[in-house]
């Protein structure tokens, strides 16, 4: 019988034993991954720095592949078995050139973490004309795994993970116009549709792959207060997700429970860490995870209105996220923008 997570059939806890306020040093006790090759999207910074520092102190060797080699050279300096190499997520010359020089190492990959990403940006598109943040979090990442896919293979027991977001729910993928060519912009709804495809790409991606030993996870890592993520949003934007009343005096309920659900680096890179190594998860794929747990799924509950005003996410995974149309069209579709054809075989 063929496993996938088409409509959530595999969207059930498994009973962890960790939970939100779990760290990624929680997660990765008695976990050893000498021999081990791990590639962080961007590994130089916030959460991805956490997941470096965390896979590299337990024996990984982890590749971070970054747009500003200087940069992340200094950020990751003292952290051992580390390599920087360049790589944009939004030019696809420099991630066949980055994913070619490492296949050409004859390396095996074990984990491939998709962590890099942009969110709430204005308006930006890249050299193809593709809208940046659909650009960045999801095509970028669509390319780069269809790049290394034969070393995945090698590895017999590979993990993708992709870091997704609970402000999914905030849009499906918008087929009739993913770059936003005749639709009006906007920005939450751009972003939420990015965090989809990453979901919807996990479902396909493990139905695809399991049968070559390699599984793939996707996940919202839960709200951080201390990262620059929203560095674009403005006082209008503020009022819309609730923080700021239309009068400029702070929302000071909405702030009490952002503070509440709020995680420490340590604690949003947890799930991401035990995505990638935990052996609870050897038997299970195609799912959406959510504080160190594969998240409860109840389509009959979702709202997607609830889902807007609480960015901070207890809702699980949107419906929309796991429709099999969906997750099959977006491949194609992706395959098509990145002019790369992604063959699992």
């Amino acid at each position: 019988m063929e496993q996938n997570n088409y409509n959530g059939t595999l969207q059930k806890p498994v009973g962890s034993g960790f939970n939100a306020v779990s760290t990624t040093s929680d997660v990765i006790k008695e976990v050893d991954l000498n021999g081990k090759i791990a590639i962080v999207t961007g590994g130089d910074g916030g959460l991805g720095l956490e997941i470096t520092k965390t896979l590299s102190k337990a024996g990984a060797a982890v590749i971070v592949p970054a747009r500003d080699i200087e940069k992340a050279k200094l950020n990751l300096q003292g952290i051992a078995n580390v390599e920087v190499e360049p790589m944009n997520l939004t030019e696809p010359v420099s991630i066949t050139s980055f994913a070619e020089k490492f296949l050409a190492s004859d390396r095996q990959l074990h984990m491939l973490i998709n962590n890099a990403g942009i969110m709430w940006t204005p308006l930006q598109r890249d050299s193809r004309g593709y809208e940046a943040q659909f650009s960045t979090n999801h095509l970028g990442h669509f390319q780069l795994t269809a790049k290394l896919w034969e070393a995945l293979k090698k590895a017999e027991g590979a993990r993708v993970v992709t870091v997704s977001s609970s402000a999914h729910h905030y849009s499906p993928v918008l087929f009739d116009d993913v770059n936003y060519h005749t639709r009006e912009y906007n920005k939450f709804e751009a972003y939420g549709q990015s965090k989809t495809a990453n979901v919807l790409f996990t479902v396909e991606l493990d139905k695809k792959a399991r049968p070559f030993g390699v599984r793939a996870y996707t996940l919202h890592p839960g709200l951080m207060l201390d990262t620059n993520l929203s560095r674009h949003l403005t006082f209008e934007d503020f009022v819309t997700l609730g923080a700021v009343n239309a009068d400029g005096t702070p929302n000071e309920e909405a702030q009490a429970a952002m503070q509440k659900m709020s995680k420490t680096k340590e604690q949003g890179a947890a799930t991401t860490v035990w995505a990638a190594t935990s052996p609870q998860l050897q038997n299970i794929g195609g799912v959406y995870l959510q504080d160190v747990e594969v998240a409860s799924y109840n389509p009959d509950a979702y709202d997607s209105n609830a889902g807007k005003r609480n960015p901070g996410g207890t809702f699980g995974v949107a419906p929309f996220a796991l429709e099999p149309n969906a997750a099959q069209r977006l491949w194609v579709l992706s395959e098509e923008l990145t002019d790369t054809k992604f063959d699992v075989q």
